[in-house]
């Protein structure tokens, strides 16, 4: 069986193994509170040339998104979000359920939101009976492999200091973005950029973890203590440290992502000069080919992916296709010959 439904199908990279592995014989502090979690902690500021900045480390993404959005905002405010963004259609209500209100806006096929969007949108809640908007989610890679270039990263940044809302940058797939073709934007963009924003450890190389990098650390007043209530703190917390240590040192997390990424791209082109095309531009390793129906069955016996929707024509389907670090070479050509030549 092909792996391609997501990028979490593997375990973790032998390095990060061998890091929990060395830490589970020691006796470290719990709750984060650990030379592993301050040396990783450390190692992401200097990455992101913000030398003050609160990092902590969560488990995953979802906890990550509602616990940093409901530290962030007061009772009466909420968020815009793309509609195709994880906290809208992937979270089941996380984020409601903490009390704030999402407020989706369209997005394009690349899963971007624009600055025009949100002043136009913006003053349209300014009546005390609606919810406030006070911050704005966007995803790097978006959820359709979307990536955003430092120029849009800008112009957003720009009119949220405008309206005074936070900017939020959900990076579970960070890695991927950084390091995708075209890509001009740094971990230090988004720290100069942003008031809030993760590094993605669990699809990319992890057994789990996501790191929260608020460069302001007035801002993260607070944060534990609203993070224990949530439910988000691990007790044994440097497991979490010592994956992100090993990820971070000589470059193991970038490798990780270029790797991801290169198998995507080989699987597209091998698809498009088969004759397949793809629902949305993808430089990162999530891919979007459209396939005729009668394909899926026999695709199903031999390759784990995800039904995406239907695709542009009658008895057409998107699937989705994410390679992953343990995404092998063999692996793409293997199921690249279970395609015909249209």
């Amino acid at each position: 069986m092909y792996l391609f439904r997501n990028d979490y199908s593997f375990a973790a990279h032998p390095q990060v193994l061998e890091a929990v592995a060395r830490s589970s014989a020691e006796g470290n502090p719990g709750y984060g509170f650990d030379p592993h979690c301050e040396h990783a902690a450390a190692l992401i500021r200097e990455l992101a040339q913000a030398p003050k900045a609160d990092v902590s480390f969560f488990i995953g993404g979802t906890s990550v998104n509602f616990t940093a959005i409901a530290a962030f905002l007061r009772p009466w405010e909420g968020v815009f979000c793309p509609h195709s963004g994880h906290v809208n259609g992937h979270e089941s209500g996380a984020v409601e359920a903490t009390g704030h209100k999402l407020l989706p806006l369209p997005a394009g096929p690349d899963g971007k939101l624009r600055p025009e969007q949100i002043e136009a949108a913006y003053p349209t809640y300014q009546d005390v009976h609606l919810v406030l908007p006070r911050l704005v989610y966007i995803s790097q890679a978006t959820e359709t492999g979307g990536v955003y270039t430092k120029a849009e990263l800008e112009a957003l940044s720009a009119v949220c200091q405008k309206l005074h809302l936070f900017l939020f940058v959900d990076g579970a797939r960070l890695g991927c973005a950084l390091t995708s073709e075209g890509c001009d934007v740094t971990v230090a963009d988004l720290a100069r950029l942003t008031d809030a924003f993760t590094i993605g450890g669990t699809k990319n190389g992890a057994l789990m973890g996501e790191a929260l990098v608020i460069p302001d650390p007035a801002l993260a007043e607070g944060l534990f203590r609203i993070k224990k209530q949530r439910g988000a703190v691990l007790a044994k917390g440097w497991l979490l440290g010592a994956q992100f240590e090993a990820l971070l040192t000589d470059g193991l997390y970038f490798d990780l992502a270029r790797h991801s990424n290169a198998m995507a791209q080989r699987l597209q082109s091998g698809l498009a000069e088969k004759g397949f095309s793809f629902a949305f531009p993808s430089p990162t390793n999530q891919i979007f080919p459209i396939l005729p129906d009668q394909l899926l069955p026999e695709l199903e016996k031999i390759c784990a992916f995800e039904v995406w929707g239907p695709g542009p024509e009658v008895g057409q389907t998107v699937i989705r296709l994410v390679a992953s670090f343990g995404t092998t070479e063999d692996d793409v050509e293997g199921l690249l010959q279970h395609f015909p030549t249209k």
